[in-house]
């Protein structure tokens, strides 16, 4: 099978940055965007002017308001919108579709009450389709610059794997391979919860001590609970867990990281979301993910924490409480493929 025409479905930073990629390589490329207004500005400037202002964009990417024109007839689509609208775009994508497509979920999220992932989803709604998941440290704005960038598909199809491999890779884009799509997409899910907390910490004006424990409990807490749900603790170790997790908790270029840094600073998080006027994710998954800890048994001290502070309004020390005072004395809790069973 060849790819020559793709469509990405979701024009926010992170979908227009992917969609840049595919032009650049030279296939054929089309971008949904929900608003008109933007789509025709977009299409006129080859600037996205609402998510990554300033950035030409490659000029063969045509964005278009209509699903039917950027679904119909293409190999492979890459979909890249706000998980609590997933499901509802899928399911008008799902008439449109030929049999076979491969469809690629780039939305780090975990769908509220039902706690399915993206990529389950997709299995869901669009039965025949072939599927993977695209996680990793991946700013956007970074991406087009051109900044030289790992990202992870996973796959239980092989094919589907180098498929995508060969459509994204580009100077600058190096895509490795996995086939464990619950790892990969619970790695991109949770690392945003963290982000959250890493931001609350730059504003308490916290040291670099402090920092990097942090990032280290919370890769635990990810491979903790990863495993719990039946992903490999090593995939972890990789791109879409660690690497991921340290560049949403050191870079200022995080929705999630000034989500934190905001909260750290006292503003309310009703104040903070509108400010921010984009989707983070990380605000509706701890929810999810520290309710479902609870059902499971899976003790989660930051993931808890963070959510008392959102929801209750707990004061923001107690993260630092979670951390300080939790009777684990144990370092590393996993060995290779499957975590211990280990008090927290």
């Amino acid at each position: 099978m060849t790819v020559k025409k793709v469509g990405v479905i979701g024009g926010g930073s992170f979908g227009t940055a992917i969609a840049n990629i595919i032009a650049g390589n030279g296939h054929h490329t089309q971008l949904w965007m929900r608003d008109p207004e933007q789509v025709e500005s977009l299409n006129q400037t080859r600037v996205n002017s609402l998510y990554l202002p300033g950035q030409e964009l490659h000029p063969s990417i045509v964005a278009a308001h209509e699903l039917a024109a950027v679904v119909q007839d293409v190999d492979m689509i890459f979909v890249a919108v706000p998980s609590s609208s997933f499901r509802s775009v899928v399911r008008q994508m799902r008439p449109l579709l030929h049999a076979g497509v491969i469809l690629i979920t780039a939305t780090k999220g975990i769908e509220a009450v039902t706690f399915k992932l993206m990529s389950q989803i997709l299995a869901e709604e669009v039965p025949d389709a072939r599927i993977g998941v695209l996680s990793g440290p991946n700013l956007a704005k970074e991406i087009v610059n051109h900044s030289p960038t790992g990202t992870v598909v996973a796959s239980n199809d092989a094919e589907v794997r180098t498929l995508v491999q060969e459509t994204l890779r580009s100077d600058s884009f190096r895509v490795y391979a996995n086939d464990d799509m619950l790892g990969v997409e619970l790695g991109g899910s949770l690392k945003n919860i963290y982000a959250i907390i890493a931001g609350m910490a730059d504003a308490m004006g916290m040291g670099h001590n402090t920092i990097a424990m942090l990032i280290t409990r919370s890769l635990t807490e990810m491979a903790r609970f990863g495993v719990r749900l039946g992903g490999d603790a090593m995939t972890f170790l990789g791109l879409s867990g660690v690497g991921d997790l340290i560049v949403t908790c050191t870079s200022p270029l995080s929705r999630n990281f000034r989500v934190g840094k905001a909260l750290g600073e006292g503003k309310d998080i009703d104040t903070i979301m509108r400010e921010l006027g984009q989707v983070a994710e990380g605000v509706n998954t701890v929810k999810q993910v520290k309710e479902k800890a609870d059902e499971l048994g899976v003790q989660m001290p930051l993931c808890s924490s963070l959510y008392e502070i959102i929801y209750n309004k707990a004061p923001i020390g107690h993260i630092i409480s979670s951390v300080m005072l939790a009777e684990t004395e144990l370092d590393v809790e996993f060995v290779v493929g499957k975590a211990k069973s280990l008090p927290v």
